[in-house]
């Protein structure tokens, strides 16, 4: 008997044909599974953690806000990722509340405000909604202070309605486009069909587990004060915020591009602060050169602070807000925490 006719007679080990099925069925129950979990930790969330403030309707778009302190108007505008109480948290809104009436609105998507998908929400899409926003509650001319991602926003504003915005505050801003390897992976939740599925099963749990690592970095080199312990994070990691902040990230460099035209011709004081030690966004490339280009502007170098400046010398951006008034052609000025 021949060798291959041996071999014909020895039975073949093979897979089941239903093997792959049977992982797909798996992966997709897991997923399934995950997605349940992460419904049930939003719901909870929320639940801990309910409105803070006042609700506000515009062009359909649901805006949550505060309001608090008498005087003149500070609007306050919060960076990807966050929300309301990251300034509540700081004490800058009870800091401020003593001589302004301070707005701090949830910007679209973030806490407690609502982000439709028929819009792309660049910063002049927010800055229309939040113009039209302040209109409503009789806010015609307002300093405006922005941090990180709302520091755009706050640009934008002061770009489109310069009589709306008496002062501007730029609190560790990006304003230029650089080279930014982390937004590829920051940004995967903002993708149509596979970043739907990822927002809703992987990454609200990968965000739970790299956030005790993303505040490390975004507050260093200070340590993460104990006040920030306000902080919800729990919100912060819901399936809804994860795709506004994806969004957020996947459209900061082409907003950079667009924008980096515009920062001469700000008519308004404008006051820039950042740590010099900045380890998200690179200060001397992205603040002290803003500083540079914008005419009528005072630049706050906060000596060894990172990103959370607003956290970790909450009187130096207080200080800010305060010197607006005083902003002359590029003058400089270093401020210790």
């Amino acid at each position: 008997m021949k060798t291959r006719d041996v071999l014909a007679q020895v039975p073949q080990r093979t897979l089941p044909r239903n093997s792959l099925a049977v992982g797909a069925a798996v992966a997709v129950g897991a997923l399934a599974v995950s997605a349940l979990v992460n419904h049930q930790l939003a719901k909870r969330a929320e639940r801990r953690n309910p409105p803070v403030g006042q609700f506000l309707g515009v062009d359909g778009v649901r805006l949550h806000y505060i309001e608090r302190g008498e005087g003149e108007p500070l609007v306050l505008l919060h960076g990807n990722g966050s929300m309301i109480q990251d300034f509540a948290a700081s004490g800058l809104i009870e800091m401020a509340a003593k001589k302004y009436r301070v707005i701090v609105f949830d910007r679209p998507g973030y806490g407690y405000s609502r982000r439709p998908r028929g819009t792309v929400w660049t910063p002049q899409a927010q800055a229309d909604l939040l113009h039209r926003a302040l209109e409503q509650i009789d806010v015609s001319r307002a300093i405006v202070l922005g941090h990180s991602w709302g520091a755009s926003v706050a640009v934008a504003l002061a770009a489109q309605y310069p009589k709306s915005v008496s002062r501007l505050v730029l609190v560790a801003g990006y304003y230029y486009p650089s080279i930014r390897a982390d937004v590829i992976g920051l940004s995967l939740p903002a993708l149509p069909v596979v970043g739907d599925v990822m927002r809703h099963t992987i990454s609200p749990l990968a965000s739970r587990l790299l956030w005790p690592l993303l505040m490390r970095k975004i507050f260093g080199p200070a340590p993460v004060p104990r006040k920030f312990a306000r902080f919800p994070s729990e919100m912060a990691v819901r399936p809804s915020q994860l795709r506004a902040s994806a969004e957020e990230s996947l459209l900061m460099i082409p907003d950079a591009f667009s924008y980096q035209g515009t920062y001469a011709n700000l008519p308004m004081p404008v006051v820039i602060i950042a740590g010099d030690k900045d380890r998200l966004v690179d200060t001397d490339k992205q603040s002290q050169r803003l500083h540079r280009e914008v005419k009528h502007s005072l630049f706050i170098r906060v000596r060894d602070a990172g990103h959370m400046v607003h956290q970790t010398a909450t009187a130096a951006v207080m200080s800010a807000i305060d010197s607006t008034s005083e902003a002359g052609p590029r003058k400089s000025q270093a401020r210790l925490r």
